[in-house]
């Protein structure tokens, strides 16, 4: 599992986070993520397609993409709603993990690896569908 670091091909064409082909799961704590990425491992997830994202690191490089998105017009997607349901967590302490899963059976493999570990809350990005997990 790597340290989050984000990346220009995070975000969409309004400069809003939006990784395409990933899984954000949200966890209470550091120590919930870690157990979490260690049973994605576990369940076949490559340690290299994780990256561990602190509350802080949430706030200060995900949050912050939101900007003025919804000025002078309301965005059409949900990336704004999603971010600040982020941000709410990420304020309580919450940890989370950015997972590669470019597909159905990528998302369901990550999905049943963390049945036993309930992700806070879940997002999965697909091209112009933010689909809720959890």
């Amino acid at each position: 599992m790597k340290d989050f670091e984000l990346s220009r091909d995070m975000l969409n064409m309004r400069g809003q986070f939006y990784p395409t082909g990933h899984i954000v799961a949200m966890f209470p704590g550091e120590a919930a993520a870690r157990a979490a990425a260690r049973a994605l491992v576990d369940g076949g997830v490559e340690d290299g397609d994780i990256s561990l994202i602190t509350p802080e690191a949430m706030m200060r490089d995900i949050v912050r993409t939101v900007g003025t998105a919804d000025v002078p017009l309301p965005s059409a997607g949900t990336e704004s709603d999603t971010v600040r349901r982020f941000s709410e967590l990420a304020a309580q302490g919450h940890w989370a993990l950015l997972i590669h899963a470019p597909d159905s059976a990528d998302s369901d493999r990550v999905m049943a690896a963390l049945k036993d570990h309930r992700p806070s809350h879940a997002q999965r990005y697909r091209m112009l569908v933010i689909e809720d997990l959890a």
